[in-house]
This record gives structure tokens, C-alpha cells and sequence, in this order.
């Protein structure tokens, strides 16, 4: 069993920034990919970024530019960069984990609980 624990969430104006990490722990040392979902009011849970055990990343489209996921392997940690933030990147962020390669669009092995990023005007 692998735990996921996030943190850095938070209530922030559009423009600003936050990171967000996750903290693995457990049974990982075949884990691959690590990323990081969303789910906002109302919508289904969308995957944002992930990236590998050697460091290759995915963000969605409407990202990019503007988040930067990376890895510190030795601390079993990934963080989510998040900068000019505006109000649709206002949701709950999850952490995720598997095996493979790659994250699947609305599945990982495994879960962390969550955290409440806030985006007001």
C-alpha cells in the first residue's frame, strides 16, 4: 500500500501563486507516475499534470505555461507549481500515484485525500 498526503492548498487572489506537495510513503518503490487531479464544483475530476520516475511530465492544455510539476525522488515528494492562478483552477486538488507510466484520464492506483485550492477576484 502506498499513502498519499498533500498539502498547500489554500484561498488566494487570480494572479497569485501556490505549491502544492505530496508526500509519499509506504510501498513505493516500484511506483512510476505521480500527478495530480482536480475536481471543481459541479464537474468531473480532470487530470492536470503528471510525471515520471525519469522526470518525463504531462499538463493539461489549459496549464501549461503556468503550472510546473516536479519531483524530488529522495524525499518521495511531488509539488505542483501554480502560478497566475485565475477562477476555473479553483477546485480539489488530488494526488495520485501508479504503477505505470502514465496517469489515465480518471484512474490511478492510488489516492490521497485532497486539498481546497480557493481562486477568488
Amino acid at each position: 500500500q502506498v499513502q498519499l498526503v498533500e498539502s498547500g492548498g489554500g484561498l488566494v487572489q487570480a494572479g497569485e501563486s501556490l505549491r502544492l506537495a505530496c508526500a509519499a510513503s509506504g510501498s513505493i518503490a516500484k511506483i512510476n507516475a505521480m500527478g495530480w487531479y482536480r475536481q471543481a464544483p459541479g464537474k468531473q475530476r480532470e487530470l492536470v499534470a503528471f510525471i515520471t520516475s525519469d522526470h518525463s511530465t504531462y499538463y493539461k492544455d489549459s496549464v501549461k505555461g503556468r503550472f510546473t510539476i516536479s519531483r524530488d525522488n529522495a524525499k518521495n515528494t511531488v509539488y505542483l507549481q501554480m502560478n497566475s492562478l485565475n477562477l476555473e483552477d479553483t477546485a480539489v486538488y488530488y494526488c495520485a500515484a501508479d504503477y505505470s507510466p502514465t496517469l489515465m484520464s480518471d484512474y490511478a492506483d492510488y489516492w490521497g485525500q485532497g486539498t481546497q485550492v480557493t481562486v477568488s477576484s
